[in-house]
């Protein structure tokens, strides 16, 4: 059997998920009348794609298959390649089969569940962009591509935790969530720059049979850049927090999502780098001790959730955190059928949440075991969720958001009047709205030449550039175009100030300083 064909696995859904996309952005996909057509294609896709990869895998496990497909070169240096290869054999290929079948089941369940939705087309664009991006992910050769799919995988889950965009708990958590989960792709960039440095590849492969050539010290940042985005996606401490804001999209998404597939991602990173992580001990053990701390802590936690999913996901996390103990203490074939089978239970428990509770609706829950009932400020702690994202707040979030303030202060105070600002508003404006002050009676300027002042380098180059745009918005477009361009220059104007206050957020000046630190390491390394 070819391997050339195993593309499609990930390139179907990626397909169909453009072609919903771009059919409703289009309006020629909404509504209710159009819901077969989208659910069609979008099983329909999903079931080839997992058949094609079952095909695969039975191929495998009879010894037909070849280790990896190479599609050809991303990007070639005289040091280093980069090449675009989909893995078609072993442990890649397994895993890719479990997570299509899930895939296909929960798509299939999301048919009926969202039928009537306002948000159905949305829905079914997100889900097939997220087939895709976890389908690349597992069976990507390279870590270029596998970061790919980890970055679309998020992408597409803060969209469906903000499912309900109206609502501002579910827009802030998919935010929270977002902002959360970039921290460990830092760890996974860096991973893969040290890897390029080092090793002259990112290439699985390469990296797993290198380590050996790699000192101690080396081995072990590599180990840790990787682990640190393992611990993010899996939601394991200090990150575990953010599993239970996820909790707020559709059912469906969060079966596949956080239940079944995409939180299951940082162990199979783990288990990918086995050789990696057992040529550095500390790192091993460290794999260890968080997983312990997490599997303690989401248990103490989930005994006193009083909603099914909260309680579900915690036990979720309680189970992602004993796989980081297996991996930490070398029972990496052990941790493989834990996330095997984990994934199947916890997805097909979390799909039937809602039955559950119509069973189940006039049974009491299930008391806590009368020692532990006594403990009243144990019973605090867990209600309170052992205040870890409120320390987390205090310790991170707060600091970067003074830091913000701080730089924000300086570049008004300092910085601005050292480059030179351009004067007022008002007397740099384009013409289009000197047309207007016309009109209105309004003629502010005397002199229709010299509209615009400015101190400074900035402020002259800023002079000269509103006066050039002032001739040619006066002698090509307002003759032109009328009271139209009037209204077109207010709207690119907004557009232009909405602009400016997104980049003077704090997450814009945190993301730079974040940039400032990779660039330094890098020169350092």
């Amino acid at each position: 059997m070819a391997a050339y064909w195993i593309v499609w696995v990930p390139l179907l859904p990626f397909l169909t998920g453009l072609l919903i996309g771009v059919l409703h952005f289009g309006q020629w996909l909404d509504g209710e009348r159009h819901e077969k057509i989208t659910a069609r294609m979008s099983v329909w896709s999903m079931a080839v794609s997992t058949l094609l990869v079952l095909s695969y895998l039975i191929a495998d496990l009879s010894g037909m298959q070849v280790d990896a497909q190479v599609y050809g070169s991303w990007l070639s240096n005289s040091r280093f390649s980069i090449d675009f290869s989909l893995q078609s054999s072993g442990f890649n290929l397994a895993v890719a089969s479990v997570f299509a079948l899930l895939l296909l089941i929960v798509m299939r369940f999301s048919v009926n569940y969202l039928h009537r939705e306002a948000g159905f087309h949305r829905f079914f664009f997100m889900l097939n962009g997220f087939a895709a991006a976890m389908l690349l992910l597992v069976l990507s050769g390279n870590a270029l591509f596998t970061f790919v799919g980890w970055e679309v995988a998020g992408v597409c889950s803060y969209g469906l935790i903000a499912y309900a965009y109206d609502r501002p708990v579910a827009a802030h958590n998919a935010t929270r969530v977002f902002v959360t989960n970039r921290i460990g792709d830092g760890g996974f960039i860096v991973g893969i720059a040290l890897a390029l440095l080092w090793l002259d590849s990112a290439d699985w492969h390469v990296i797993n049979t290198s380590v050996t050539e790699l000192d101690r010290g080396d081995a072990t940042l590599l180990a840790l850049c990787f682990s640190l985005a393992a611990f993010a996606k899996s939601a394991q401490i200090p990150f575990t927090p953010w599993l239970a804001r996820a909790m707020e999209g559709p059912t469906p998404s969060s079966a596949i999502f956080y239940g079944g597939v995409m939180t299951h991602a940082g162990v199979f990173l783990v288990i990918q780098l086995q050789p990696l992580f057992t040529q550095t001990p500390v790192v091993m053990l460290l794999l260890a001790l968080v997983g312990a701390i997490t599997a303690i802590y989401s248990y103490w936690i989930g005994l006193s959730q009083t909603d099914i999913k909260s309680s579900q996901i915690f036990a979720a996390s309680t189970q992602l955190g004993v796989m980081f103990l297996e991996c930490g203490l070398g029972f990496w074939t052990l941790a493989f059928w834990h996330l095997c089978a984990h994934v199947v239970m916890r997805c097909y428990l979390l799909l039937t949440a809602p039955s559950i509770l119509h069973v189940t609706h006039t049974q009491p829950i299930k008391p806590v075991p009368e020692r532990w009932a006594r403990c009243h400020s144990a019973f605090v702690v867990s209600l309170q969720r052992g205040w870890l994202e409120q320390a987390l707040d205090w310790l991170v979030v707060k600091p970067v958001q003074r830091l913000s303030k701080d730089m924000c202060t300086i570049d008004q105070r300092i910085i601005d009047p050292l480059l030179g600002s351009p004067a007022p508003a008002i007397k740099a404006v384009a013409s289009l709205a000197q047309r207007e002050e016309q009109k209105m009676g309004a003629n502010l300027h005397s002199d229709e030449d010299s509209f615009a002042q400015g101190s400074g380098l900035a402020g002259k180059l800023a002079q000269w550039s509103a006066a050039l745009m002032s001739w040619f918005e006066y002698h090509f477009i307002l003759r032109g175009l009328g009271k139209n361009s009037i209204q077109l220059g207010r709207q690119l104007g907004h557009a232009a100030n909405r602009f400016e206050q997104l980049l003077l957020s704090p997450r814009y000046l945190v993301l730079f300083v974040i940039i400032t630190l990779m660039v330094a390491l890098g020169y350092a390394a």
